[in-house]
């Protein structure tokens, strides 16, 4: 249902272009006149227009809400909560916690989700990298959309994990002289983290942050950072890069009690 929506956006879009360009009246895209002289509704747009996203999924668990009828309908109805200019297609939520963060586009929602080797490693490349550079302060945000994320002022496993391969061990990476002709550095092979446990008891994970074909090594280990440790330079990341995100973070005795049941 969500892809079949994103195709009527998509092909109403189109149609507002021909529109434009002067093809035909706009009137005779958007309704079409039955025989009886009622006005009904194009099959290619949509039937109600998008709105934003106002935080009404707020605290709800995905399990939960995911059996409710109708929620695709409702979810189709709103923009996507991060870029707000596609329409929604799926629930982001916390795999950790279980809390729906917002509805998101395709294309948000394949950013969001970590590069996966295996269940316990992934890459940290490419599109996932950008997360930490191209407007992070909304994807802080977002993240922190789980109420149990946000108590603990961290991120989930996955995510926490890449920031701290990408971010506080940057210092470690090994790098080599641009072959591009400048005089700068570039970062060798690639970076890659694992850890062991579950995202279900994060606190006992110890993380691994390698790099993967480097001259030096083929599987070159940089760190070993125990989740606590990595949780904590989040925190004072987080407090220096977004403040706002930061404070509005903090100890939630309703979702401390939900975690410790």
């Amino acid at each position: 249902m969500a892809e079949h929506t994103e195709t009527r956006w998509l092909r109403a879009a189109r149609t507002g272009q021909a529109s434009a360009a002067g093809t035909e009246s706009p009137s005779r895209h958007r309704q079409a006149r039955a025989a009886d002289g009622r006005q009904t509704t194009s099959p290619d747009c949509p039937t109600a227009p998008l709105h934003p996203y106002g935080e009404e999924l707020k605290g709800h668990l995905y399990s939960v809400l995911n059996r409710k009828p109708g929620i695709s309908r409702k979810m189709a109805g709103w923009t996507c909560a991060v870029c707000r200019t596609a329409p929604a297609a799926v629930l982001d939520h916390c795999h950790e916690h279980g809390y729906v963060r917002a509805p998101v586009c395709h294309s948000c929602n394949t950013q969001e989700r970590p590069d996966h080797l295996y269940s316990n490693d992934i890459r940290v490349a490419h599109h996932y990298t950008r997360l930490f550079h191209t407007h992070i302060v909304d994807w802080l945000r977002h993240w922190h959309r789980c109420p149990g994320c946000r108590a603990r002022t961290t991120l989930p496993l996955p995510h926490l994990a890449a920031w701290t391969a990408h971010i506080a061990c940057r210092s470690l990476r090994p790098t080599h002289r641009d072959l591009g002709g400048s005089r700068g550095r570039t970062p060798c092979g690639a970076l890659r983290v694992s850890w062991t446990g579950s995202h279900r008891a994060p606190g006992s994970c110890l993380l691994t942050v390698a790099v993967d074909l480097c001259p030096s090594g083929e599987h070159r280990v940089l760190a070993q950072v125990p989740y606590r440790e990595a949780a904590e330079r989040f925190r004072t990341w987080l407090a220096e890069t977004s403040p706002a995100v930061a404070a509005a973070a903090g100890p939630d005795p309703n979702v401390d009690r939900l975690m410790t049941r």
